[in-house]
C-alpha cells in the first residue's frame, strides 16, 4: 500500500528560536543543512510517484540535500501566514496581548492576526492531499514543507478539524507517515527523528 511521507525542513536560525516563518524565506543553518543529508536515509531505496516542495527555500533546499532530483514546487505547500507574527515568538505576541489585558492565544484556535487561520490552511492543504492521493495510486509520495501546515494537513487526513492540528507536534528535520488502514486513513508514524 502506497504511504504519503510528509517532512518538515531542516533546522533554520527563526525555526531554532521559536520565531515564526510563514512568508519569510529564511535559509537553513549549517546544522539544518547536515540535518536534512541524513533525513530520508533510513526510509530505504524508494521510487516516488511524486515529491510535492514549498516554494520556500528551506524547503527546496532540504529537498535537495536529501537526495531528490526532481520536484514540483507546490503553492498551496507555503507555511501559514503569521501576519503580525512574522519574525516573533508566541511569548512575545502573548506578552503584548496580556500588557493591554487581552485573553490568551492560540495559533490554532485564534488564528494569526492579519494572516491565516487554520480554516484557511486547511482548504489549502485540502488541495494538496487531494492531489497526493491521486497521485499514491501510482506509488509513495513525498511533501517536504513546514511544521504547522503539515500539522494541519495531518489533521485534515484524518478529517478532523484542521484546528486539531495543533496536536501533531513536527519538530525540524522531522517526519510522518500517513497511510491507509483497511481503507481508513491513519498516520503510521509522527515526528520521527534522524536515524543515528
Amino acid at each position: 500500500m502506497a504511504e504519503l511521507i510528509v517532512v518538515r525542513h531542516g533546522e533554520t536560525e527563526w525555526s531554532k528560536s521559536g520565531r515564526h516563518t510563514g512568508v519569510s524565506d529564511i535559509p537553513l543553518t549549517a546544522e539544518g543543512e547536515d540535518q536534512t543529508r541524513r533525513l530520508l536515509a533510513d526510509l530505504g531505496n524508494r521510487s516516488w510517484a511524486v515529491v510535492l516542495v514549498s516554494p520556500r527555500q528551506r524547503a527546496r533546499r532540504t529537498a535537495e540535500l536529501a537526495g531528490i532530483a526532481e520536484y514540483e514546487v507546490l503553492e498551496d505547500l507555503a507555511e501559514w501566514d503569521y501576519g503580525v507574527l512574522e519574525g516573533h515568538t508566541t511569548a512575545e505576541y502573548e506578552a503584548r496581548r496580556t500588557s493591554v489585558g487581552l485573553p490568551r492565544w492560540q495559533l490554532f484556535a485564534d488564528g494569526a492576526p492579519g494572516g491565516e487561520d487554520a480554516a484557511a490552511v486547511g482548504v489549502r492543504v485540502d488541495r494538496v492531499l487531494e492531489r497526493a492521493r491521486r497521485e499514491m495510486e501510482g506509488g509513495d509520495v513525498l511533501l517536504i514543507a513546514h511544521s504547522h501546515v503539515l500539522r494541519v494537513l495531518a489533521a485534515r487526513w484524518l478529517e478532523l478539524d484542521p484546528r486539531h492540528g495543533s496536536g501533531f507536534l513536527l519538530g525540524a528535520a522531522r517526519r510522518g507517515v500517513l497511510t491507509y488502514e483497511h481503507s481508513l486513513p491513519v498516520i503510521g508514524h509522527w515526528n520521527v527523528p534522524l536515524s543515528a
